[in-house]
């Protein structure tokens, strides 16, 4: 049977074209061999599940210890202990009768009688497992997050237990917690914190000490993964398409799949047609439109008033408070939503930076009565001084009600002004966004055909506002070789007229003519 790049749950050789697990899984297993208990935190999709699946089985084929792949999916969103824990101790039950189905397992009767006290259940129940097996048992529990609540401090708290008494007690060898957050997100309510306050502090779950996480794919690997399409197939993907391939995606495995798997299953069926940068680019946009599940989920926590607190200010090119917003960066860098790069926080790639504004404009920008017709001169190029007047009246008229509309009021005018022009460029062109905490300003690139329009969008805070952008934006010029770029400046003083605030001027910067405009 012929492999696939696979955009749907675990890997499987036999089926996925894949990167080697022993290579991904390099730190996860150095740690399980020391015995070490842990966290494997990683992004939606990057292959946790692949690899620790993997891990079990091959390291239970050795035959010197029971390695126990369980799933706690089962206990998602379980806030009571008594309800949650009889769902885990099955979830442990069903993986140990995969794994060794001779070995005796807890009895229910004395199961039963555990859970009478939550308390307790779980240290007896691992302890009398532990007891049975004649090799040491390691436990890699994955979407340990999930468990919520109560159940989450019990859960926890015990596993502490546990790990302390190892020299007293049968406790497993190493426990690995797998999951898109680290230990101290599990618990999100203040009540959930004090009763875990030892998360701060030494502990088998200290994250800042013992936390691991799945490196995305390099560029090397990502033509390693192509190849084994061109292997199989004989289409070739040519250089410019790897290199795209990974850098739309910064080597995010799901990414990469999806973006090859659209370009080789649905775009390009004929292996006798090699993919191409044109190909991966029209991947993108495909991916981006349909909203794939991997998507989707992601951008459902766009909701989250902690994504909310940091992408509302990053999309605005602010910057954060000086304290108090350190945990909500943490838990959106682990949801994989965003990175650091030369020391500065930004969207973790470019699908991302692109998806993210278009997901919070969707409604307003399928619903602006605008057409890219009224906007092309008789040459098909786009009349970008009559573009930017009607977006000025539209702002004053009814743009600056609709943002303020927003739930991510700080970038609120940014992203009306982002679904103004996506309506235009829609099926003839495509924006690209840079924007990053601190930046101080949102960069634009609208490619209309063969033109390139640079613009750059900041919110007026100071006198000195429209000077500083000026410069900017010919730097912006400077690095793309264009001329000739739109400054556009959103006046959120109360107390100024309309008069004042929307106007066109244009100023010569060196070289460069920037066209300046007031909103």
């Amino acid at each position: 049977m012929p492999r696939w790049f696979n955009i749907a749950g675990p890997c499987f050789a036999r089926e996925h074209f894949m990167i080697p697990v022993e290579r991904r899984a390099a730190a996860t297993l150095a740690l399980i061999e020391q015995g070490r208990w842990f966290s494997l935190v990683s992004g939606r999709q990057t292959g946790k599940t692949t690899v620790v699946k993997h891990l079990a089985k091959s390291l239970t084929a050795r035959g010197d210890r029971l390695v126990l792949w369980v799933d706690l999916q089962v206990a998602r969103d379980q806030i009571d202990p008594a309800t949650a824990l009889p769902l885990v101790f099955n979830a442990i039950d069903r993986a140990a009768a995969r794994a060794a189905p001779t070995l005796r397992r807890p009895p229910e009767d004395d199961v039963a009688r555990w859970l009478r006290t939550p308390g307790d259940a779980l240290t007896l129940y691992l302890q009398a497992l532990c007891a049975a097996s004649p090799q040491p048992v390691v436990l890699l529990l994955d979407e340990a997050d999930v468990v919520a609540g109560a159940a989450v401090v019990t859960f926890l708290t015990q596993l502490r237990a546990i790990y302390l008494a190892r020299d007293e007690q049968p406790t497993p060898a190493s426990v690995v917690l797998i999951g898109v957050r680290a230990v101290r997100d599990y618990a999100v309510t203040v009540e959930e914190r004090r009763a875990l306050s030892w998360l701060g502090s030494a502990s088998p779950f200290n994250v800042t000490v013992e936390n691991v996480t799945l490196a995305a794919f390099t560029p090397a690997e990502v033509v390693e993964l192509t190849a084994q399409h061109t292997a199989e197939t004989t289409q070739h993907f040519d250089d410019a398409a790897n290199a795209l391939l990974w850098e739309l995606s910064q080597g995010h495995p799901w990414l990469v799949n999806a973006l090859a798997d659209q370009a080789t299953r649905r775009d390009v069926t004929d292996r006798d047609v090699a993919i191409t940068a044109e190909h991966i680019e029209r991947a993108k946009e495909t991916i981006i439109v349909e909203r794939r599940t991997h998507i989707d989920s992601l951008l459902a926590r766009l909701r989250e008033d902690r994504v909310r607190r940091v992408l509302d200010p990053m999309m605005a090119g602010e910057t954060l408070p000086a304290s108090g917003l350190d945990d909500d960066l943490h838990y959106v860098a682990g949801l994989g939503l965003i990175r650091v790069e030369r020391g500065q926080w930004q969207v973790a790639n470019p699908i991302y930076r692109e998806v993210i504004p278009r997901a919070l404009n969707y409604v307003v920008q399928t619903s602006l009565y605008q057409f890219t017709a009224w906007y092309l001169r008789p040459d098909g190029r786009l009349d970008v001084p009559k573009l930017m007047a009607a977006w000025q009246e539209f702002w004053r008229e009814d743009g600056h009600v609709a943002a303020a509309g927003f739930t991510y009021k700080e970038s609120g005018p940014h992203l009306m002004l982002m679904a103004f022009l996506q309506r235009i460029v829609n099926g003839g062109g495509r924006i690209d966004r840079e924007y990053a905490l601190g930046k101080d300003a949102v960069d634009l690139l609208v490619t209309w055909k063969t033109q390139r329009i640079a613009l750059e969008l900041k919110v007026r805070h100071r006198p000195t506002t429209e000077a500083k952008g000026l410069v900017q934006l010919a730097g912006y010029l400077d690095t793309l070789g264009l001329d000739e770029g739109w400054l556009v400046l959103f006046d959120q003083r109360a107390d100024v007229p309309w008069e004042e605030r929307v106007f066109t001027r244009t100023e010569a910067v060196g070289p460069r003519r920037i066209h300046v405009i007031g909103c």
